[in-house]
């Protein structure tokens, strides 16, 4: 059988040499560095792995694609939009792509989480708009949401929703008035004031008919009028209406565009 080597000797002489301390902490020094080569080993296999099954294997792939919360759209509408890549790494999903491609496709959709379901699905949870006012173009419907956005055309008026009517005024101090308040800033207030209608009056609310700023008025069932004015004070007009109805049922005009003076009138 083969002696040491010389280097073994070598190795072994030093390791005897010098006094016991020093022994030990050389000792412990080529411990320290196996066991950090070991673990480098380990998490770089861990890392290796966990890639191949993110990216690679077939256990983490989207299989499917779930839709919540959508109520005049469909699921399969919604799903066509966000074109998530059925069969891609369910890591490789763009999320933040998904659901602006939802936003730019379909207007309806106000706001829209989606979200990674491991290991095979994506959701879509949707909160669609709500109309609050319709405008009437061209014999269809044009749904307005309570941020004065128009993100939907629709053939039949929804129930229970005003239709809103911008008869501006183009006379000359209604011209001047049209510059600083521009028709955007007037659909605004619009919805502005159909979303303070008190619950009751609402439903029986037809048209908001708007020719200023100033000058905006409810058409009520029955042919009943509120002249409302501005869409400022809306909290106190709404109380004002309410408490002017129940005085004055058999009224056909309503005037609340000076809260604290309220006044109706026909019956």
């Amino acid at each position: 059988m083969a002696g040491p080597t010389t280097a073994e000797r070598g190795e072994r002489q030093q390791e005897s040499s010098g006094p016991p301390l020093a022994r030990g902490l050389r000792r412990l020094r080529r411990l320290r560095l196996r066991t950090i080569v070991i673990l480098a080993v380990l998490v770089a296999l861990l890392a290796a792995g966990s890639l191949w099954i993110l990216y690679g294997s077939e256990w983490t792939r989207v299989e499917r694609v779930s839709v919540s919360g959508t109520r005049v759209l469909t699921p399969a509408q919604v799903r066509a939009a966000a074109e998530v890549p059925v069969g891609a790494p369910l890591i490789s999903v763009d999320t933040d792509a998904v659901a602006a491609r939802l936003r730019r496709e379909l207007p309806r959709i106000d706001t829209v989480e989606v979200v990674r379901s491991w290991p095979h699905g994506i959701g879509l949870n949707v909160v669609e708009r709500t109309a609050v006012l319709v405008e009437e173009k061209a014999g269809k419907f044009v749904e307005v949401d309570a941020e004065g956005v128009r993100f939907a055309t629709v053939s039949q008026a929804p129930k229970d929703v005003p239709v809103l009517q911008l008869s501006l005024s183009r006379t000359a101090s209604s011209a001047a008035s049209l510059r600083r308040f521009d028709e955007g800033r007037l659909v605004r207030e619009a919805v502005g004031v159909a979303g303070r209608i008190p619950r009751a009056v609402a439903r029986q609310t037809r048209t908001v008919k708007v020719r200023t700023y100033d000058d905006i008025s409810l058409e009520l069932s029955g042919g009943r009028i509120v002249v409302w004015g501005s869409g400022e004070q809306g909290v106190q007009k709404a109380r004002a209406l309410t408490a002017l109805m129940k005085a004055a049922p058999g009224a056909r005009h309503f005037d609340v565009s000076v809260p604290t003076a309220p006044a109706s009138s026909g019956s």
